[in-house]
């Protein structure tokens, strides 16, 4: 445990008594002792607070930032501008593996925030030359909820201004928040971004004005609710945006970026397999690499698996081949218990 980072708030999450659990080299909490399920519905009914500052944070300014930027990234910035965010991801140059899954906040003409998973954060620093590591002087915060903005708007009205997909740069205390309308719950709600040595005094006020702690635990449970990929899951080696159903993450029509060969090879070539969602009878939770059967055979191990506090039964994603459909009936193998799950679009909840 000793060579684990921990977040500028882990002094908040012990005084919380969160169940702090590794994660990305860090040490991070997963939930308080109300629980993930009541984490969950507090972020779907109300407004949660995440500390997600294992999460990275590099910089990159000046004149050939924009260029490096389309260069190595798939998206193209040319759909955005300054003030605004996109999601985008880091390909293998080889085969278009998705080595990881980026959101970029582009703050002004010539400065953009790149925010890396925490456990890429070097292989990001490595595509983009130039670029400043500033994940250690600061906090990163998300509030998510349908009552997110309100609970902000009483913290910091600038703040809570900042609409979906935007970003910008707000005063709060005498210091500088930087925000984002970004998340990972499939709820509306905002990240954002403070001085390490302010940061336990905007967590206690954003707690103070109704936001519930909550842990990776409701964060999984949450993204998984919403459809939305995990890096090392539903993206990773081997894996391509278009395996994973994220052709819109690709700039088709740029040049050059960093595998644009072989991602139009596989793009060429079609997809075996394609990202989907079962729903699993009972409240028996599935797992990571159950078997999935069809007509007796297995077809796929699933990437990711949970209870679904909302839906009150199990969900979960697997690649699976792309003639299975919508509607059609499988059988999931839990510890030699065969389950029916029905295969269903995505997201789950939304």
């Amino acid at each position: 445990m000793d060579d684990l980072s921990t977040s500028p708030l882990d002094s908040v999450h012990r005084a919380l008594a969160a169940r702090m659990v590794p994660f990305g080299g860090w040490d991070m909490p997963v939930s308080y002792p109300a629980g993930t399920i009541a984490e969950h519905m507090a972020c779907r009914r109300g407004a949660a607070l995440f500390d997600v500052s294992h999460l990275g944070t590099l910089i990159l300014s000046g004149p050939g930032a924009f260029d490096a930027l389309q260069a190595a990234l798939s998206n193209d910035l040319r759909r955005i501008g300054p003030g605004r965010t996109q999601y985008t991801h880091l390909l293998d140059a080889d085969d278009a593996s998705v080595l990881d899954d980026i959101i970029v906040w582009w703050l002004e003409a010539e400065r953009f925030w790149i925010l890396p998973n925490a456990s890429n954060n070097a292989a990001v620093v490595e595509a983009l030359p130039g670029c400043v590591d500033h994940g250690a002087r600061r906090a990163l915060l998300a509030i998510q909820g349908p009552g997110a903005r309100d609970v902000l708007a009483g913290v910091s009205p600038e703040a809570a201004e900042v609409s979906r997909f935007r970003t910008a740069e707000v005063a709060w205390e005498g210091e500088i928040l930087t925000v984002a309308g970004t998340g990972y719950t499939g709820e509306d709600g905002l990240e954002i971004a403070v001085a390490n040595d302010v940061a336990v005094a905007l967590w206690k006020a954003l707690a103070a004005a109704g936001a519930e702690p909550a842990g990776l635990g409701a964060r999984d449970t949450l993204r998984l609710e919403a459809g939305l990929p995990l890096h090392g899951h539903e993206l990773g080696e081997g894996i391509t945006p278009l395996d994973a159903g994220l052709g819109w993450v690709v700039g088709w029509d740029k040049k050059a970026f960093r595998g644009r060969s072989a991602l139009l090879a596989a793009r060429d070539a079609g997809p075996t397999h394609r990202l989907r969602g079962l729903l699993v009878e009972g409240r028996r939770p599935p797992r990571e690499g159950q078997p999935v059967i069809r007509n007796g055979e297995q077809v796929a191990g699933l990437s990711s698996g949970n209870f679904s506090p909302v839906l009150g039964h199990g969900i979960a994603l697997a690649f699976l081949p792309v003639d299975v459909q919508v509607g059609e009936w499988l059988v999931l193998d839990q510890r030699g218990s065969e389950v029916p799950a029905e295969v269903v679009g995505l997201p789950f909840v939304g």
